[in-house]
């Protein structure tokens, strides 16, 4: 497929023929109507989809399966024991040199809703939603650090900062919103400046690339700059239309400059927003039973913002759990994770429920997951539960999937006793990567951006879709 539409080139021409008179002020308002020559423009999915939007809550440094939703009762027998011989003889050589002893999960797992899937206590408002989970048991990864496992699960490649899944959805299917960017990144304070490459654009044109949202800042400062109070409406107006005049006399000079076009639409964008991210963003709009039903927390208002923008429109809203790797648990996992999941439960809960009231959840796909996942066994010295931490672990952890056509109540793969390694229905990333793209009405092997001398796409040469994870 083509990079993006070309610029259709008849209104424009009429526009830069007006002059900076009247025809500049209207510039911008006529520019931001015009649909078809925007490379955000919603377009078709190659084949009929089932999701029309992602809400992907990322658990940022890689949560226990173990402690979460994976029960392990056959561990209870081995606490504080090394672990069998059998299950060593599985494990690659790396991965002997972090075995510690087993550590036994200490929270209780229940079976929930009809289809009787184990969740662990920490979750009991998300427990609720049972019914409606694809659970993968079965999830691999390539190399169990955070900078290479984020890469792999945000842009498919471990290595190099390719274009991210959101990017990619984007470039395929434009967006529904022509006020708002259409993807969005949701991390509160933000994380080190490398990380950002989880949600670039790379080679795609700069205007597929996310937007970064510091959600745990309130009120005006949420987006730096979205307003000015030095300057009339109109007079901004007439100003934006004039500079946009002149990157446009710019580009007719420079055709096919793709970061000329990214930046000319990030202007028109960028002064549509003063007031439809005014309005997103303003949580105060929502009935109080709502913000409650979220909780007045970082995560509730972080999943209430993911729901407004969703519904204007937002083609791919990622939700980050606090900065840094919060669920990185080398130490004291118990007291951690406790803590984790009481931040982020109900505000999950909360989503999964506003998205089925407001008929969404059909076609809204929300991933609950992180990088990798943890061992089975302790990391840290002495014997002292209470600091028993878990290491990182890419041979076996759990993600889980809801709405957009995924099989609900569900349960796909299976990891050994000890969730050391698949022994059934592995999962690989391209493979995730290639079953959300399909649902999304996108073929990962045609969905390809020409770079390089070669054609590149999100799943590389690899990924299959995962058809028993579909309704």
């Amino acid at each position: 497929m083509t990079p993006y539409p070309q610029q259709p080139v008849s209104r424009r021409q009429a526009l830069r023929a007006a002059g900076f008179g009247l025809g500049a002020v209207a510039a911008a308002d006529l520019l931001a109507a015009e649909g078809t020559g925007s490379p955000l423009a919603a377009r078709p999915p190659q084949f009929p989809a089932k999701v029309k939007r992602v809400i992907h809550l990322f658990m940022n440094g890689g949560p226990s399966q173990i402690d979460t939703f994976d029960p392990k009762p056959e561990m209870a027998a081995h606490d504080g024991k090394q672990l069998p011989d059998s299950i060593k003889k599985r494990l690659q050589r790396t991965q002997l040199n972090r075995v510690g002893h087993v550590f036994h999960s200490p929270f209780r797992f229940d079976k929930h809703g009809q289809s009787g899937l184990d969740i662990s206590e920490l979750y009991p408002n998300v427990a609720r939603h049972a019914d409606d989970l694809c659970v993968v048991r079965s999830m691999v990864g390539e190399i169990a650090n955070h900078s290479p496992g984020l890469l792999l699960m945000n842009c498919g490649h471990s290595a190099l900062p390719r274009p991210s899944i959101g990017s990619w959805a984007l470039y395929g299917l434009g967006t529904e919103s022509a006020d708002l960017p259409g993807y969005v990144v949701l991390c509160p304070r933000g994380m080190p400046t490398a990380q950002s490459r989880n949600w670039t654009s790379a080679f795609l044109p700069g205007v597929y690339q996310g937007t970064h949202i510091d959600s745990e800042t309130r009120g005006d400062e949420l987006i730096p700059h979205l307003t000015r109070k030095d300057i009339r409406p109109g007079t901004q107006r007439a100003q934006v239309a004039l500079t946009q005049f002149l990157n446009r006399k710019h580009s007719d000079r420079r055709p096919d400059d793709a970061r000329l076009e990214s930046r000319i639409h990030s202007i028109e964008l960028a002064f549509r927003m003063q007031s439809a991210a005014t309005d997103a963003f303003n949580l105060s709009k929502e009935p109080a039973y709502i913000r409650e039903m979220y909780g007045e927390t970082v995560q509730g208002r972080n999943l209430l913002m993911a729901r407004r923008l969703a519904e204007r429109g937002v083609r791919y809203i990622q939700c980050y759990h606090g900065a840094g790797q919060p669920w990185d648990n080398h130490g004291s996992i118990v007291s951690r994770i406790t803590k984790l999941a009481a931040e982020s439960d109900q505000p999950i809960a909360a989503l999964l429920t506003d998205l089925k009231a407001r008929g969404m959840l059909d076609d809204t796909l929300v991933i609950w997951g992180g990088e990798m996942g943890r061992t089975a066994t302790t990391q840290g010295k002495g014997r002292n539960p209470k600091v028993y931490g878990r290491d990182h672990h890419i041979d076996g952890f759990t993600i889980w999937l809801a709405g957009g056509g995924f099989k609900p109540g569900h349960i796909h793969g299976a990891t050994d006793a000890f969730a050391m390694s698949v022994v059934e229905n592995p999962v690989n990333v391209h493979d995730l990567h290639a079953t959300i793209l399909h649902q999304m009405g996108l073929d990962h092997e045609k969905l390809t951006y020409r770079y390089s001398g070669r054609d590149f796409r999100l799943t590389d040469i690899h990924g299959n879709v995962i058809r028993d994870l579909l309704a």
